[in-house]
């Protein structure tokens, strides 16, 4: 029984390699809304000028993929799922300064071994 994150298996595909679905427990599902600071907005628009990456909200996209995964993999564990399949990553603009994300897949029971 899986009973860590860190044991959770969590795949893009619709199955396994090497393992076998016992049955489907139902769709699960982690987000997140976050907003920018004005702070790091403000540096975030003086390096826009100079090109490259803006590290203020590549990290802030970064926490916010992290925290929606972590939701997703906690409602399965919750569900007492072994893993996750056919685990999908979606972002949205709520409004001119914050943006959603949500992943999504379906928590299943896998055969014993």
């Amino acid at each position: 029984m899986i009973k860590s994150k860190s044991d959770m298996l969590v795949v893009t595909t619709e199955a396994i390699p090497g393992r076998e679905i016992e049955s489907a427990i139902g769709l699960v599902r982690g987000s997140t809304v976050r907003a920018k600071h004005v702070g790091s907005d403000i540096v975030a628009s003086l390096r826009s000028l100079v090109g490259g990456e803006v590290k203020e909200y590549a990290q802030l996209l970064a926490a916010a993929r992290e925290q929606a995964y972590d939701r997703m993999v906690a409602e399965a564990l919750s569900l007492g799922a072994d893993a996750v399949v056919g685990v999908r990553m979606e972002t949205s603009t709520i409004m001119q300064s914050a943006s959603e994300v949500v992943f999504y897949g379906t928590a299943v029971r896998l055969k014993r071994p």
